[in-house]
């Protein structure tokens, strides 16, 4: 296992569609390794793999820690995650995102949805998720979409943390 640098925005590649995994290979079981072990470095709940600079359609996810403090760590792979069905009912959230470092925004989603995915053994799998899942996993599933959470605020807010970001980019250059 390995840590990785976590990409973070204005880069480009945050806005990469994401190709589909076509075996579950040791290499891809080893980026789930790494991703596992960045996202609870970071700390973080979950992790796609653009976020890694592996513009591949894999997401990790441990919401264990962050329900109940006492909850032991539940590490999750989901491999090619598709959502496929949502509810009417819509949800906030308050997300926040490794890639957006310390910026945090109300988002409305899906109450709850149905996502299909591969396991590490290349097992596909269908399963409901509502609550901070559901929102989780849609945050993830966006980021192999080119998609980011900021995406969903007022252009006001979205312009402004675009903007900010930029800002500290051209800084961290210029050292």
């Amino acid at each position: 296992m390995a840590l990785r640098d976590i990409i973070i925005l204005p880069d480009k590649r945050l806005r990469v569609v994401s190709a589909p995994i076509e075996a579950v290979t040791p290499a891809i079981r080893r980026l789930a390794d790494d991703m596992l072990e960045t996202m609870y470095e970071a700390p973080g709940i979950g992790l796609a793999g653009i976020q890694v600079a592996e513009p591949l359609r894999i997401v990790t996810m441990d919401l264990a820690r962050k329900e109940d403090e006492d909850s032991a760590p539940n590490p999750r792979v989901f491999i090619n995650p598709e959502i496929v069905a949502r509810s009417d009912e819509l949800s906030v959230y308050e997300e926040g995102c490794l890639s957006i470092p310390e910026y945090y925004g109300e988002v409305e989603r899906p109450a709850r949805v149905r996502v299909r995915y591969l396991d590490l053994d290349g097992k596909p799998h269908e399963e409901d998720a509502e609550g901070l899942f559901a929102t989780c996993i849609q945050h993830e599933i966006d980021h192999l979409d080119g998609v980011l959470f900021v995406d969903y605020l007022s252009k006001l807010k979205r312009d402004r943390v675009l903007k900010k970001f930029a800002k500290a980019a051209k800084r961290a250059a210029a050292e």
